[in-house]
């Protein structure tokens, strides 16, 4: 390995589709473990499958409807 490298001409990853930001959010249990179960039935892990999901509502562009009754 060399003791110092050079990147003034280096490249951006052309691969890497979208950044990512890492947050911290609360969510219920029952949530949590909604999604855990979703991800040992489908071997993705549990914040891949809440991120696809909350991606797929972005994409879609879901309203939320609350109904307080």
């Amino acid at each position: 390995m060399k003791a110092e490298y050079d990147f003034s001409n280096a490249k951006k990853n052309p691969y890497v589709k979208r950044e990512k930001k890492q947050v911290t959010i609360n969510l219920d249990c029952c949530v949590i473990d909604y999604f855990k179960e979703k991800a040992s039935r489908t071997g993705i892990p549990y914040q891949v499958l809440i991120n696809l999901y909350l991606g797929d509502c972005v994409e879609k562009k879901r309203e939320l409807v609350m109904d307080w009754k």
